[in-house]
């Protein structure tokens, strides 16, 4: 592992971490504004619709109605975010930071999807969900949950066929450097 970081990637990844994070912010903005108070708007019948929810829970209204849950996200988001930043950084450390740019891009959908729905939380005490897949009656959701859901699907993806063991405990600090 090399002692310099890599400043230019990180300041490209804070960039789109800001830039993921307005999307987010912008879309649950425009839900709210277009949707409260009013009905479905189909976009595919039977398939797609926008609707607005306000979501006091975890992911698809997980613990929705439990009141310490909200405390409990939290305190753990801010850990959680400050781990995603502590492995984005350490992967900028490695002399062989192309082999582990799948990580990379991971780490920075994952801190942007938490830190959109964390953004809610604090200012609204609920995150906005907008997003319904009628077809299967798939839970409503937003754009941060899909950054959340596709890369943790692709870190799971990438932990069982892409990354060597070796690899995982150099960058996990599991053991051999």
């Amino acid at each position: 592992m090399s002692k310099n970081i890599n400043i230019k990637k990180i300041v490209i990844s804070v960039a789109v971490i800001l830039l993921l994070v307005i999307l987010d912010q912008f879309t649950k903005a425009l839900a709210q504004s277009a949707l409260q108070y009013k009905e479905n708007l189909v976009l595919i019948p039977g398939v797609l619709e926008l609707t607005y929810l306000e979501n006091t829970g975890a992911a698809f209204s997980f613990m929705a109605t439990k009141g310490i849950f909200q405390i409990i996200m939290t305190i753990i988001t801010p850990i959680v975010l400050l781990l995603v930043l502590y492995y984005l950084i350490r992967s900028f450390q490695f002399d062989d930071q192309k082999r582990y740019k799948w990580l990379q891009i991971v780490m920075v959908f994952l801190f942007a999807g938490a830190l959109g729905n964390y953004i809610d939380r604090i200012l609204n005490h609920y995150v906005i969900d907008f997003i319904y897949f009628s077809l299967i009656n798939f839970p409503v959701f937003n754009v941060a949950d899909i950054y959340v859901t596709c890369t943790v699907i692709l870190l799971f993806v990438l932990l069982l066929f892409y990354y060597k063991e070796d690899e995982l405990s150099r960058f996990f600090h599991l053991g051999k450097k």
